[in-house]
């Protein structure tokens, strides 16, 4: 009874019935209890005697009237299992309650609640992919690394693009709102071209470096790179604070760029690597192929990006690789 009376987790309610008898037990009267808990004289002589009666499951409540459960366990499991294991019989993507209703014989209604108690969702599906890169782990370890821990007198940005972005117009002016009535705005739209948003993200101090191109090409990738060149400190300023400052940024599925490593790149795979797990590289296949001519000879565009990079940017401390 003390420990109904003082468990925080108890319920009010069930603490102030043990109180009552606790005090009857210290010999008070009903009036007595009723003026020191600050209750009536029905209630304390209501549980003094269901204490008398009942001990202490007296003191609980009892079964409220109701109707009786019409789905057991056993249906229950019957939906979850063909929920999770079975495929619907229709051939049709994904069960919906209607359609899972009808195969165990409840009522949509009942199957709604099933799957929301056990949080069951089968119109939504998740994607996930697995990388077949080797040094996948190292590169995140990379790039969570700067955004965790970054180096000293460095600036992390977070570099991404989205593409082929609408330019949609009403064909009419929007009709504003009304009492009872909501704005209104037709139904039809114009087209004016696609655009490409490239955006760089500063970790330290939230500030977003914007630029929007018609094309989505190396090229506009490159102005977009120069952009954020003038919109950071220079190298030069950012030397009077900081000796040795680097900059550091984390592309989106796409590019990133760190200091310059002269080695070759099989050296640098060999630093990356874990001692406990050594890298096997296919070997190169040997095939003659015929030299072009240097006037014929054609760069890929990241080649070329590459190489533009390398001339322009590496006084300024990055590379990109």
């Amino acid at each position: 009874m003390q420990g109904l009376a003082r468990r925080p987790k108890t319920a009010q309610a069930l603490a102030t019935r043990a109180r009552i008898v606790l005090a009857c037990a210290e010999g008070l009267s009903n009036s007595e209890v009723s003026r020191r808990l600050g209750v009536s004289l029905p209630t304390v002589g209501k549980w003094r005697k269901r204490f008398v009666a009942d001990r202490v499951d007296g003191l609980r409540d009892e079964p409220r009237p109701g109707a009786p459960r019409k789905i057991g366990d056993a249906q229950v499991e019957a939906v979850i299992t063909r929920t999770l294991e079975e495929p619907p019989s229709d051939r049709d993507s994904h069960w919906s309650t209607r359609s899972m209703a009808k195969a165990v014989g409840l009522n949509q209604t009942a199957v709604s609640r099933i799957w929301r108690a056990f949080g069951l969702k089968p119109h939504l599906v998740d994607s996930w992919k697995l990388s077949t890169d080797p040094l996948f782990v190292d590169k995140v370890r990379d790039i969570v690394g700067l955004y965790l821990d970054p180096p000293e007198a460095a600036m992390v940005l977070a570099v991404d693009e989205k593409s082929q972005m609408q330019a949609l117009d009403r064909t009419a002016p929007m009709l504003p709102m009304m009492p009872g009535v909501p704005g209104r705005v037709t139904h039809d739209y114009v087209r004016h071209g696609t655009t490409s948003l490239f955006a760089a993200l500063d970790v330290a101090t939230g500030k977003v470096i914007g630029q929007t191109q018609r094309k989505h090409r190396h090229q506009e990738f490159l102005r977009f790179l120069r952009t954020i060149d003038r919109a950071t400190p220079t190298l030069a300023d950012r030397r009077q604070r900081h000796p040795k400052p680097t900059r550091h940024l984390a592309v989106g599925q796409a590019f990133r760029t760190r200091q310059h490593d002269p080695r070759p790149r099989r050296q640098r795979l060999r630093r990356l690597r874990p001692p406990s797990q050594p890298l096997q590289l296919p070997p190169s296949p040997q095939r003659s192929v015929p030299a072009a001519p240097a006037s014929d000879h054609v760069h890929h565009p990241y080649q070329q990006s590459t190489n533009e990079l390398t001339t322009q940017d590496t006084r300024r401390g990055f590379r990109l690789c």
